[in-house]
């Protein structure tokens, strides 16, 4: 299956530059571009991709407020992953919180771009939970009941904390002698639970609630 790419940078350069490298992988295609936020929604409408590759930083509305308001006001929205130059940066995780999927350095390898749409695109692991784990650690904080109100199983609760390591539901099946259809039972039920649109979102909530200290390694 072709993943349905948008591009939203406001420099014209990154955006030619994502967009080479995009068009060498036979299962993903740009279908749409824009330089600023303000203009993302009613591409997404226009063009319905599977995934928005998105800037941070932009002039006039950020992508953090864009990711906020497609993923509230589209119906089947996209998945967003967030395209930006830093990586322990508060903007990421306020867009991270925001309903972003994850996040790729713009220094990244072209191999390590194609790979990260692809995970995305799964939605099966989490896509640097380590580099997750240190910006919950650095601008997060821990103010929740630790998700004593969410009614986690034992075993949600468990696959939830393996989740957050960045095992796919294939090697949390491994891990806990399950089948694989029994992990995304688990996985879909934790989502439910906790209201959280994806893994990140779910592992975010775990961190913030104090289910899982941040700092752990």
């Amino acid at each position: 299956m072709t993943i349905r790419v948008v591009l939203v940078d406001d420099e014209e350069l990154v955006r030619t530059g994502l967009r080479a490298i995009l068009g060498t992988a036979g299962d993903i295609e740009v279908i749409g571009e824009a330089d600023d936020g303000a203009a993302v929604r009613d591409l997404v409408l226009r063009v319905r991709p599977d995934m928005v590759l998105m800037d941070v930083r932009m002039p006039d509305i950020d992508g953090i407020a864009a990711t906020r308001h497609i993923l509230s006001t589209v119906d089947q929205p996209p998945k967003v992953l967030v395209i930006t130059t830093f990586e322990n940066d508060g903007y990421v995780y306020e867009a991270l919180r925001a309903g972003a999927s994850g996040f790729l350095l713009k220094r990244a390898r072209p191999a390590e771009l194609l790979e990260a749409v692809r995970v995305v695109a799964r939605g099966e692991s989490l896509l640097f939970p380590e580099a997750v784990r240190r910006m919950v650690a650095t601008f997060g904080s821990a103010r929740g009941d630790g998700l004593a109100g969410a009614g986690l199983t034992e075993r949600e609760a468990e696959t939830l904390r393996l989740v957050a390591t960045g095992l796919s539901n294939a090697e949390i099946a491994g891990r806990l002698f399950v089948s694989l259809e029994t992990v995304k039972t688990h996985v879909g039920n934790v989502l439910a639970k906790l209201g959280a649109r994806d893994r990140t979102q779910a592992v975010i909530a775990a961190y913030e609630s104090g289910f899982i200290t941040p700092t752990a390694s």
